[in-house]
């Protein structure tokens, strides 16, 4: 496998990198595969993101339950 080497970059974007790989446990060169698959399914795509089959569950589940929630309820949430 080549090495990823990144030159000459920003600070802040080296300083997102680092903030990805410390919040997912992930070494570097993990790190930075990661985010050039990802960024390459975006750009290959048409661009849209889309959710797994688990994750589109759990999404629907609660949009279902917060359907079920009175609206005078619903309205107050969040001036508690």
């Amino acid at each position: 496998m080549t090495d990823i080497v990144l030159r000459d970059i920003d600070d802040v974007l080296a300083d997102r990198i680092r903030r990805v790989a410390e919040m997912r446990g992930w070494d570097m060169p993990r790190t930075l595969q990661n985010l050039l698959e990802q960024g390459l399914h975006v750009y290959e795509g048409d661009g849209k993101l889309s959710f797994g089959d688990t994750e589109a569950d759990v999404l629907q589940s609660a949009i279902a339950a917060l359907e079920g929630i009175p609206d005078a309820v619903f309205s107050r949430i969040g001036q508690i």
